[in-house]
């Protein structure tokens, strides 16, 4: 069987490519991809313990039975943070993609566009989160930082986490909306705008959920200095996603 293997972040640049397509025997599982990257690639092991998996925009555990046509993306610890490759059937070229409570975009963001968008006469708190791209990190001057996504993946892990908030707090309506590519100093990457009647569920679900999508939802940014760029270092995947330290 063939199937297509999608790579993101440092896994990319370790490759090569952003995507490969592989014949495997039949019966085969994830952790037949991960041996065939190892076996070719030593480095690739270093990355392993840390890296989760997704078949077909689901996560998924090593030992998961792949089928003819699957898709499987190796997912490097992520940095809530547009060169990684789109499975949708959308366009590139296409700016904005949308649920009914998330949004990614590759254009500049206007908080109060969405939280006037968001407000309701009934409520007493609206509270807003911009992620900002700040002019320092690792001790050095940030130029400017690259984001990049598994794109269909991501917008879904966003709507469950806003329909997650909204069944585990009490509040009326939250909106995410993520930034991909090239983001200059000051600009914002990533905006939350929770509105409910009183102000302490709105913070504590704005505060839960930009900390669980910096863990759990496939985005990746790369940090450009003076000297050179890197990866940065993602936060480690939540105890319910199967990683590969086996």
């Amino acid at each position: 069987m063939r199937v297509r293997v999608l790579l993101f972040g440092m896994l990319k640049d370790l490759v090569g490519k952003s995507s490969d397509s592989m014949e495997l025997p039949d019966h085969a599982s994830v952790r037949d991809i991960l041996a065939r990257y190892e076996s070719t690639m030593p480095r690739f092991r270093e990355s392993r313990p840390s890296l989760a998996f997704a078949v077909n925009q689901q996560y998924a555990k090593a030992e998961t039975a792949l089928r003819d046509g699957d898709e499987v993306a190796l997912l490097p610890p992520v940095s809530g943070g547009l060169d990684g490759p789109s499975t949708g059937s959308l366009k590139a070229e296409v700016a904005t993609r949308k649920s009914c409570h998330a949004s990614i975009v590759r254009d500049r963001m206007d908080a109060q566009q969405t939280r006037s968008a968001l407000s309701r006469p009934e409520d007493g708190a609206i509270v807003v989160f911009e992620g900002i791209v700040r002019n320092h990190s690792r001790g050095r001057k940030t130029l400017y930082l690259d984001y990049e996504a598994y794109e269909d993946m991501a917008l879904k892990e966003m709507e469950s986490l806003a329909e997650q908030a909204l069944r585990e707090f009490k509040i009326r309506d939250v909106a995410i909306v993520h930034r991909l590519g090239r983001m200059e100093i000051g600009e914002t990457s990533v905006l939350i705008v929770v509105a409910s009647a009183h102000r302490g569920p709105a913070f504590d679900a704005c505060r839960w959920l930009i900390d669980t999508l910096k863990r759990k939802v496939p985005i990746w940014k790369k940090e450009f200095f003076e000297d050179g760029a890197v990866w940065a270092d993602g936060e480690p995947f939540p105890a319910e996603i199967p990683c590969a330290n086996y």
